[in-house]
């Protein structure tokens, strides 16, 4: 700029702060940081404005980005001696002169990359001081000139600031918004334009309330023209968009079905020849394509007969196939019979799935499941879409398409198709289970055989797939299936492959997880048997060592066989707990942590399975292990310890009843420190970069990204669970801990971010108070800040299926105390006026939905119909503390309105229906 607004002996000290925030050196930086926090406290205007400036006159591209990322973080950033942001310290005059620089930068910076950053900036600020009620006006006048610009870049930035902030076009005619966009959808000179006219068309239809948007329909035909106007391999991006537009608005693309589908073949499936690109609007007349089973090279020829890169030609099937895969979530009924649709997105799954590198075999078969160099080319994506498109669509939908091609997978030469078909059965298992349950059998014949495979990876994968099927189709193939299935599963045991035999003991969990103890029993001792060897060779066999994997899948498989075989276990006790001990005693080093601590998971199934009389003369070894264990120096390291500690003194309580009274000094301590611990949260600002931690997730919450450590969360709810086990096992016996433990399960009534603390501790309180009631130890101010606590939680709108267990934990509560007589008058009231703030909102709910127009019902029925399901059961329950308190009390009638309201979508449709082709 030519107008220096800032001292140039400001400007000097500015750049060599901002020079060393730059550098490696980590004292230097913060040192640099420090003198930043200081400037700004003593004078933030006459610096921001320095930092801005600097921005528009550093020499590298490197410092004129860092400086525009600095000022949009800082801006917004709470002052340190309040919590109002910089920006509203800034007096007028330095809001429009920051106006100004910022105006300066994004017409005239000629770096891209820069120009970026500095609508990213402008975006941030212009949409801040929208919300504070001071629209940029200038901005407004400038970005729709710069929108008509010669100049590419310019071009780009406007419809890029349109992107960010779509309020500057929302109170425009529609008309006039359509048009400009459209202009920059069929910019004739760049790609970037139009994708940035993409992103800001998105970004619109978005924002505008449903009136514009069916004014601006129009549109949807530039935007999706936008992906044949565009080189193939430029596609990705725009396929991206679509895909966040899919998403959100799923019903705008109705009327482009059929012109999707005349494209998007081309785009998926690499052996496909559409003959000339079709425009989405003008769609090919020819309609279909010749398709071809089994799939060739995913390398094919562009639209100029250009050779494709493959990792090219993969990006641009995995972007076309996710846009397929998110509309189909988003409106499944709406596309579940679209001829044609369901076909290509299952073909061009099962197409994915089978390009496995030739050359893998090798290093698969050496590498530990936890580290495998091959897991990075395996081809994951097209796997969990299938998973996703089944869940979403449906057994009808898919299991027809699927089977088209399965069962030629499974007969090829080719081991890589017939191993994509196996995990393509275990992929689909679960949204379509109620319509293969039809045709079960004949699954189970084609899958069944694929045990005796010559090659390694295709047992491998009829492991997972019959481990799938036991899961997904649970009890189903336990009970009609179990002969064919153990005559495949129990001698892949000694699959001569440590990762086959592995697996097919991770399969036989998921079998145990379903199946009845007398089904079980004729097949233990074979089972256990073979598992013993795996665990422990015999003499003859010492120098094959089992790798530790191995020994590590086997223990947790005997855990699951002894929990489902029950007290028939005992039999194998005598075999097995020695070697578990020993484990526990030996297994020291940081190289077996997982091994240790599924040894104890294991033992204590054990315990709980074979009984106290028999565990009982283990039991003193077992626990001094454990107190070992528990009172040894922490590793930081050792994330799964704690967890499991607390997991295996639940066991051993259950394993030993009110013999583990003396034990609870011991235990108790971690498991309140657990339990009482608080939620960890980090928040970053949207464009501070910030690692990605194991045990954390980020969520995106008011303009901030919020890091919410689960890790910690998922214990938390964890010792609430532990508790409820101890509490409910020991009884008058955990009287001393009523009063500490219901401390803490009062608040986590109110846990709101995790639902699993919630309730964990709406099924803990009628417990404790039984306990209590039982030891004399419940007091009547218990009692008081019980159903205070109670009454609030259910006085506050919450999600329903909570809801139900509060009103549960309620009448549980309430009955242990003496019944609803014993419930004192304001607590009575109080429970009455909340019963009737939820039925309004229920009924509110209801009514809204009523309102919606009917095809937005059908294609929303599934998740609707699940929605209402979850009110239904708050509503028993409420109904239930109801008559608890008067068998004819009148908020009765109120819920069976309420009921009433129900929009009954089950009827209108019958259930899904369709067998699986021969």
């Amino acid at each position: 700029m030519s107008d220096v607004v800032v001292p140039p002996e400001v400007t000097a000290e500015v750049t060599q702060i901002l020079s060393n925030l730059v550098l490696g050196d980590n004292q230097i930086r913060s040192s640099a940081e420090k003198a930043v926090d200081e400037r700004l406290a003593q004078t933030p205007e006459l610096y921001l404005l320095a930092i801005a400036q600097f921005a528009t006159s550093a020499d590298t591209e490197l410092m004129r980005s860092f400086s525009l990322v600095l000022l949009r973080r800082l801006l917004f950033r709470p002052s340190t001696s309040q919590r109002v942001a910089l920006y509203d310290h800034l007096a007028s005059q330095a809001i429009e002169t920051l106006h100004r620089i910022l105006l300066h930068s994004l017409l005239h910076e000629p770096a891209p990359v820069v120009r970026r950053k500095t609508v990213d900036t402008v975006t941030d600020l212009s949409n801040n001081a929208s919300k504070r009620g001071y629209p940029w006006n200038a901005l407004r006048s400038q970005v729709f000139a710069m929108a008509d610009s010669a100049e590419v870049l310019t071009r780009e930035a406007a419809f890029r600031v349109f992107a960010g902030c779509p309020n500057l076009i929302l109170d425009l005619h529609v008309e006039d918004t359509v048009n400009l966009l459209q202009k920059g959808l069929q910019d004739p000179q760049s790609t970037e334009v139009r994708l940035a006219s993409l992103r800001a068309s998105v970004a619109f239809l978005t924002a505008c309330d449903l009136t514009q948007q069916a004014q601006a329909l129009a549109l949807m035909y530039p935007m999706l023209n936008t992906l044949p106007s565009v080189p193939h391999t430029q596609q990705p991006p725009f396929l991206s968009v679509l895909t966040e537009l899919a998403s959100s608005n799923p019903h705008l693309f109705r009327p482009h079905i059929p012109a999707l589908l005349s494209f998007l073949p081309s785009l998926l499936l690499p052996v496909v020849d559409a003959g000339p690109t079709p425009t989405v609007a003008r769609p090919n007349p020819g309609g279909g394509s010749t398709f071809a089973f089994p799939p060739v090279s995913s390398t094919g020829k562009g639209e100029n007969g250009e050779d494709r890169e493959s990792g090219e030609e993969d990006e641009v099937r995995k972007g076309a196939l996710e846009f397929m895969t998110t509309l189909s979530e988003a409106k499944p009924n709406m596309l579940k019979n679209v001829e044609g649709w369901v076909n290509i997105v299952v073909r061009g799954c099962l197409e994915g799935m089978g390009e496995i590198p030739e050359d893998d075999t090798e290093a698969w078969l050496d590498a530990d499941p936890a580290e495998d160099p091959t897991d990075d080319t395996y081809p994951h994506t097209y796997e969990h879409s299938l998973d996703r498109v089944a869940c979403a669509l449906g057994g009808a939908a898919v299991l027809p398409p699927a089977f088209s091609f399965i069962p030629a997978m499974l007969a090829s030469h080719d081991w890589r198709l017939r191993h994509a078909g196996l995990m393509a059965i275990a992929a689909i298992a679960e949204g379509t289970s109620k319509v293969m349950q039809q045709e079960l059998g004949k699954v189970i014949e084609l899958v069944t055989p694929m045990f005796g495979d010559q090659h390694p990876r295709v047992r491998y994968a009829a492991c997972q797939c019959i481990g799938q099927l036991c899961t997904d189709l649970e009890e189903v193939v336990q009970e009609k299936f179990h002969e064919q299935i153990f005559a495949a599963l129990i001698p892949a045991l000694e699959a001569p492959e440590a990762r086959v035999h592995a697996h097919a003991a991770a399969a036989l969990i998921n079998f145990c997880e379903g199946v009845e103890r007398d089904t079980l029993i004729p097949y233990l001792d074979s089972i256990v048997e073979r598992l013993l060897k795996l665990l422990n060779p015999a003499a003859s066999d010492a120098s094959k060592q089992p790798k530790r994997y191995v020994q590590e899948q086997v223990i947790t498989t005997l855990a699951m066989v002894a929990d489902a075989s029950e007290a028939t276990f005992a039999k194998h006790y005598s075999s097995i707990m020695p070697l578990l001990l020993n484990v526990m005693q030996n297994a020291n080093g940081p190289e077996y942590r997982k091994l240790r601590v599924k040894a104890m998971e294991c033992a204590g199934l054990i315990a709980i399975a074979v009984g106290r009389d028999v565990f009982r003369p283990d039991s003193r070894t077992f626990v001094e292990l454990l107190m070992r264990i528990q009172n040894s120096p922490v590793d930081p390291k050792d994330t799964m310890l704690s967890h499991f500690l607390i997991a295996t003194w639940a066991k051993v309580c259950q394993a030993l009843g009110e013999e583990f009274e003396p034990y609870l000094p011991v235990v108790m301590p971690p498991l309140l420190r657990v339990a009482s611990s608080k939620a960890d949260i980090s928040i970053y600002d949207d464009d501070e970069e910030h690692e990605d931690r194991e045990g954390w997730e980020s969520i995106s919450m008011d303009g901030h990204q919020v890091g919410v450590k689960t890790s910690a969360l998922e214990d938390k709810c964890q010792a609430f669970e532990t508790l409820l086990i101890h509490a409910s096992t020991l009884n008058a016996r955990f009287g001393p801990y009523v009063s500490q433990v219901l401390e803490l399960a009062l608040p986590g009534l109110r846990f709101y971010i995790h639902d699993g603390v919630q309730e964990a501790c709406a099924m803990l309180v009628p417990v404790l108070f039984s306990c209590g009631k039982n030891s004399g130890t419940l007091s009547q101010q218990m009692v008081v800040a019980t159903f205070s606590q109670l009454i609030n939680c259910i006085g506050v709108e919450t999600d329903s299926s909570f809801l139900a267990s509060l009103f549960k934990c309620l009448l549980d509560t309430m009955l242990v105390i003496g019944g609803p007589g014993s419930l004192a008058p304001e607590f009575h009231n109080g429970l009455l006026e909340a019963t009737k703030r939820q039925l309004q909102a229920f009924a509110d709910k209801r009514k809204a939905r009523a309102a919606r127009p009917a095809q937005e019902l059908r294609d929303d029925r599934e998740d609707l119909m699940l929605i209402e399901e979850m009110e239904d059961f708050a509503l028993e329950d409420m109904a239930k503390a109801l008559r608890t308190l008067d068998p004819s009390h009148p908020l009765l009638i109120a819920v069976s309105s309420v009921r009433d309201l129900g929009l009954h979508l089950s009827d209108w449709e019958g259930e899904e229906d369709g067998v699986v082709p021969s």
